[in-house]
């Protein structure tokens, strides 16, 4: 009787992670029949169930093509092209590149206007110890020394 016992609870605990594990898995990992099909199998069989889920349902995670970076998948890598096309695409560019480079360098380009070059006939200008000196000269015949139109001299 304690044996009998002991079998059903075991059984029980088979059937209870059979179920669990059954549930738990992506659907990816479910072969045959869709993952609602393989969870009315084990519960609706105890024990027959979740040996079946176990043999024939599951599928091991080492089956299951690992995720790879597409420069690490060559599933991938075939389907970009071989790498011949790659090199003729490259030649044809550098026949162009050196197409226009053989139709003739540009002219010269006009010098730029709006850099002013540095005058050297100009004269040093004054030490900045020496006071500035003012033409006490109108300029227009109507401003003062100051520039100051109109003020009487």
């Amino acid at each position: 009787m304690k044996l009998l016992l002991i079998g059903a609870l075991l059984a029980a605990a088979f059937w209870v992670y059979s179920i669990v594990d059954c549930a738990l898995q992506p659907p990816e990992r479910h072969r045959g029949v869709s993952k609602p099909i393989w969870l009315l199998i084990v519960v609706l069989l105890p024990v027959l169930g979740g040996i079946l889920w176990f043999v024939i349902g599951r599928t091991r995670a080492s089956a299951l093509a690992a995720r790879r970076a597409p420069d690490d998948d060559p599933e991938f890598l075939s389907g970009i092209g071989a790498i011949s096309d790659q090199d003729e695409r490259i030649r044809r560019l550098e026949e162009e590149l050196a197409q226009l480079d053989a139709e003739g360098d540009d002219p010269p380009l006009p010098p730029r206007r709006d850099i002013a070059l540095p005058d050297t006939t100009a004269v040093p200008p004054a030490s900045p110890i020496d006071p500035p000196t003012v033409d006490p000269r109108p300029i227009d015949g109507d401003d003062d020394a100051r520039g100051q139109r109109g003020a009487v001299g």
